[in-house]
C-alpha cells in the first residue's frame, strides 16, 4: 500500500477492509448469520487497528469494535489526531445474502474538525472519499426522497416527509444512506434514533467535502472526538433542501 496523504490512506484502508469483508462473506457463508456478523466485525477491526498502528503510530483511534476501556481512554481527548472508524457499518445487512447496503467507515479528526474520510461500499464496488469528493446531483423542485432506517425509522420523520412533500426510502447502514444522498439515490437522510460518532464521522466528512449539508437535526454542527461518543441525530441533504428540512423539523418539535 503506497500512502500519499491522509485522504488516500482513508480511502485505501476502507477499500481494503471492504474487500476483506467480501471474502469473509464467501468463506463463512450466510447459514449462521450471528457467526458471519461476529467474524466480519472482528476481522475488519483487527485489520484497521493493525494498519493504523503501523502507518500512523502517533495517532489515536476510536473504533466501534474497541473495548469500552479503549473507547474511554482519556488520552484520546488530548490527542491532536484521532481516527474514527466503524469497521462494519450495517452488520445486519452484511449478514443478509444479496444486500449491498453496508459499509466501512474510516475518518480522521484533527484539531477539532473532520479532516479526511472514506466510505467503502464493497458490495456496490465503490468507495466515496474526501480525496476525490463525489459531484453532487442536481435537484429540480418537487417531491424528493428521504433515506430512513430499515428497522427503526423515527416517527417524526414520517410526519416530516408529509410536511415537506417527500417519500421515505428504507436503507441499511448510515454510511449507505448518506452515500445515497451523494450519489443521487435519495436527496436527504434524517436520523434521530440514537447513533455514535463512528456511525457518521466518515460519511459526514465526505458529504461536507462534496458540498452537501450535514448537521445535527437542530442545525448545529456535529462535533466529534467527545468524551461520550454518543451522537444521536444527524441530517445530511443536498444543500438546497437543508433550510426547508430544518424548518420542518423545528416545527414538529415545537
Amino acid at each position: 500500500m503506497t500512502i500519499r496523504d491522509d485522504h488516500a490512506l482513508a480511502a485505501d484502508l476502507a477499500t481494503e477492509a471492504g474487500e476483506r469483508l467480501l471474502r469473509v462473506r464467501e468463506r463463512v457463508g450466510f447459514a449462521d448469520s450471528a457467526a458471519l456478523r461476529a467474524e466480519g466485525d472482528r476481522s475488519s477491526h483487527v485489520y484497521l487497528m493493525e494498519s493504523l498502528a503501523r502507518l500512523r503510530p502517533s495517532d489515536s483511534v476510536l473504533s466501534e469494535e474497541a473495548t469500552r476501556e479503549e473507547r474511554l481512554d482519556p488520552r484520546r481527548l488530548t490527542a491532536e489526531r484521532v481516527w474514527i472508524v466503524d469497521p462494519l457499518d450495517g452488520t445486519r445487512e452484511f449478514s443478509e445474502e444479496g444486500r449491498a447496503d453496508w459499509a466501512v467507515h474510516v475518518a480522521l479528526w484533527e484539531r477539532g474538525k473532520l479532516a479526511a474520510g472514506a466510505v467503502a461500499l464493497p458490495a456496490q464496488g465503490r468507495t466515496l472519499t474526501t480525496a476525490e469528493p463525489p459531484k453532487l446531483p442536481s435537484f429540480d423542485k418537487g417531491r424528493f426522497r428521504i433515506a430512513v432506517s430499515r428497522t427503526r425509522p423515527p416517527e417524526f420523520v414520517q410526519k416530516l416527509a408529509y410536511l415537506v412533500g417527500a417519500d421515505l426510502v428504507p436503507i441499511g447502514s448510515a454510511g449507505a444512506k448518506i452515500s445515497a444522498v451523494l450519489t443521487g439515490e435519495v436527496e436527504a437522510y434524517v436520523h434521530a434514533g440514537g447513533q455514535y460518532e463512528w456511525d457518521s464521522a466518515a460519511p459526514v466528512a465526505v458529504a461536507l467535502a462534496a458540498g452537501a449539508h450535514a448537521s445535527r437535526i437542530d442545525g448545529s454542527e456535529a462535533t466529534y472526538n467527545q468524551a461520550d461518543p454518543s451522537l444521536p441525530d444527524i441530517l445530511v441533504s443536498l444543500p438546497e433542501l437543508a433550510a426547508s428540512l430544518l424548518a420542518g423539523i423545528r416545527d414538529l418539535h415545537r
